[in-house]
């Protein structure tokens, strides 16, 4: 039990109010469970929003925090540092990649591949060719222009204008994107799996003929990777499960298990346009969240983690399918690896939040998305006696909430 003096009123007193926190407060947190300021217990099923891919507290992930630690924090841009070295390396020897460039959040990685993308178009067809086509439900981040690229416009109400040059065609649908491109065409980005559009996974001929459109036109295709990457799908990322293969891809989340590291990832040929001075970042390639960033790649990237995300997977959809069957709970059960959404039915989705407060009251953490969606992203490692517990307790509390 905590002894501190700040509880959920404090946050009401000196935060800003674009967050609306439960009143749970998490204190300490060990694997796949958390404890609260009451000394309450909860299993993690929520994972940070598919951040915790290795739960909390992984002992790994703290002695490569802790070694670095003792070493050096910060250098700057002006100067290099072994960790971000490695960790370049490491991605570059592990996807597709050739370069790397690190920031702090996905919002941040997708700008850079955003600009990246105007750019290298700049430096091989001139000013007019600087469009991005984009899809409904999707999401890249929180900036001016990633929200503008993102398919969901209420997250610009009271922002207008946001940045021009921006197109939406429509998710798993190649002739909606055909139907956008035009000579002003530089870039389509796409996340492999929508997550905070509904936890809707891509058609696998849909990503495939993104990658002929791009090829047939002349385009760049990104992938935002941010919630879906790092094991999430069973793979180290997700285009490598679909089998495309994307010009610039974008990873944050899980890469750090929860310490705040993003990066952008390319080839050699495209890289070239981001000459010196063109981008940058403070923090960007931070010698601790680099050195926790290759702990968490090295421990994820192995056999016994990215096969145990399937039988896990199985697990938790199985389990979803059955309470649907059940209790007509849910009218969808869909997700890739440890990615899960179940949409609710009607009349249950008039009130998404009633199921989360639900399950938190019976020790469950789960999370929304696409607002009639219950969302789990729980650690890729979560034991399964801890897995079978966490979905015993939700089915008692949601058959009663029923």
């Amino acid at each position: 039990m905590s002894n501190s003096s700040v509880n959920r009123a404090t946050f009401d007193e000196v935060m800003v109010p674009t967050y609306a926190p439960g009143d749970v407060i998490p204190v300490s947190g060990e694997g796949a469970r958390v404890w609260d300021q009451e000394g309450n217990e909860y299993i993690d099923l929520a994972g940070g929003i598919a951040v915790t891919a290795l739960g909390h507290s992984h002992p790994g992930v703290m002695a490569a925090l802790q070694e670095q630690a003792a070493k050096i924090w910060h250098v700057s841009n002006v100067m290099t540092n072994e960790p971000a070295l490695q960790l370049g390396q490491y991605l570059c020897e592990n996807t597709f990649a050739e370069k790397a460039f690190f920031a702090n959040s996905g919002a941040e990685a997708n700008e850079a591949a955003f600009k990246l993308a105007r750019r290298y178009s700049w430096d091989h067809h001139g000013d007019g060719r600087h469009e991005i086509i984009a899809f409904d439900g999707s999401f890249h981040g929180r900036t001016l222009f990633t929200v503008a690229v993102g398919g969901q416009p209420k997250y610009l109400d009271g922002f207008r204008p946001g940045p021009e040059g921006v197109r939406h065609a429509t998710f798993n649908d190649a002739a909606s994107v055909k139907e956008q491109i035009s000579d002003r065409t530089c870039a389509i980005v796409v996340e492999p799996v929508q997550g905070e559009g509904g936890v809707r996974p891509a058609d696998y001929g849909f990503l495939r003929e993104l990658r002929r459109i791009c090829d047939d036109n002349g385009l760049l295709l990104i992938f935002d990777e941010v919630q879906c990457g790092v094991g999430r799908t069973g793979r180290l990322y997700a285009y490598q499960d679909y089998h495309v293969e994307p010009d610039i891809l974008t990873t944050a989340k899980a890469l750090g298990n929860g310490f705040p590291i993003s990066a952008m990832l390319t080839r050699a040929d495209i890289a070239a346009s981001f000459t010196v001075g063109t981008h940058g970042t403070t923090y960007g390639g931070n010698p601790l969240a680099c050195a926790v960033a290759r702990r968490v790649l090295e421990l994820v990237n192995t056999k016994e983690v990215l096969d145990g995300v399937p039988k896990r997977q199985q697990r938790l959809s199985d389990w979803l399918e059955a309470m649907a069957e059940e209790t007509g709970l849910f009218r969808d059960v869909r997700g890739r690896g440890l990615l899960m959404g179940a949409e609710l039915a009607a009349p249950y989705d008039e009130n998404t939040k009633a199921f989360v407060s639900a399950a938190l009251e019976a020790g469950v953490l789960v999370l929304v998305a696409g607002g009639t969606v219950l969302r789990f992203a729980p650690p890729l490692n979560i034991p399964m006696p801890d897995l079978n517990e966490a979905l015993d307790r939700l089915e008692a509390a949601w058959k009663a909430l029923s």
